[in-house]
């Protein structure tokens, strides 16, 4: 039974999600095999849901998700949540409000808001100190926005993901260094202070996109911009297909053999939800990280 106790705000959209769906103890006890949340120096800004199993969290692999631009951070923590029970997986499902992360699908750029990069890695350290678990190397996903947000932290901090699935970004950072951030990989201090994008070390990491089959309309959240649909196509289908492709190529020319793919969700359009009732997205996402973990 998961039990409602609520101490503080966590930002007030977060905040209706937790009185309607309910949430964990927060800032209190660890407990497995409960949904908690938790906010950083008590600062509703920097807040997280965490999931422990009921098994404990020493040594056990890290799975983070990352919420869209809807901030459905309750969403994704509660669907995925028995698949890190079943699999026996730390979960960390961060929050990024708007202020401060305006610019979170770019990582947060120069005068753009705060760095949720960052943010994220001093979520880990924290997940670290509390759980034992293996917070070095992360099973990374993210939905729509979130997407954005994983594969740049993939291409920014490529040695702190083992494995990445994106769902349904929108658009994408292709691996091409003539190209300026966010559209390539050409980046500058003045943008995003200490980030190098090194593709010997950004395209060893697996990726898999997980996107609905059904996900083909330019719907009003979508970056429809001529540049965009020029260089990835005009669809999030068409789009991930592109990206992929260019990952894998640019892989091969490095002489690696990383392996890249696109999934097709069944029945599913641009929905979070429909992609994981209908498309069996979350145990595909987790048979992907963790083959041998069942």
């Amino acid at each position: 039974m998961i039990v409602v106790h609520l101490k503080r705000a966590l930002g007030f959209l977060l905040l209706g999600f937790l009185c309607s769906a309910a949430a964990a103890d927060i800032n209190g006890t660890l407990q497995e095999g409960v949904m908690m949340v938790r906010a950083q120096d008590n600062d509703p800004g920097r807040s997280y849901l965490l999931y422990i199993p009921r098994k404990g969290g020493k040594d056990a692999p890290v799975f983070v998700s990352v919420h869209g631009i809807s901030r459905n951070a309750i969403q994704q923590a509660y669907l995925f949540a028995p698949l890190a029970e079943r699999y026996g997986v730390v979960m960390v499902v961060p929050y990024f409000p708007e202020p401060p992360f305006w610019d979170y699908q770019f990582l947060g750029r120069k005068g753009k808001g705060s760095r949720a990069d960052l943010a994220l890695e001093q979520i880990l350290d924290e997940v670290g100190k509390l759980t034992h678990a293996k917070t070095d190397r992360l099973y990374l996903f993210g939905y729509s926005g979130g997407g954005q947000f994983v594969h740049r932290f993939m291409l920014a901090h490529p040695d702190r993901v083992a494995k990445l699935a994106v769902g349904a970004a929108g658009w994408y950072t292709m691996p091409d260094p003539g190209m300026r951030y966010p559209y390539g990989t050409r980046i500058s201090d003045k943008q995003l202070a200490g980030v190098v994008f090194d593709p010997a070390r950004f395209l060893k990491v697996p990726t898999r996109i997980f996107v609905g089959a059904e996900d083909v309309a330019q719907d009003p959240q979508l970056n429809k911009s001529s540049r965009v649909n020029r260089l990835e196509g005009a669809t999030r289908v068409k789009r991930a297909q592109t990206w992929i492709a260019a990952m894998q190529n640019a892989a091969m020319a490095h002489g690696y053999d990383t392996k890249y793919s696109v999934v097709l969700l069944p029945d599913a359009a641009h929905s979070f939800a429909q992609g994981m009732a209908l498309g069996h997205m979350g145990e595909s996402v987790f048979s992907f990280f963790f083959p041998d973990q069942r």
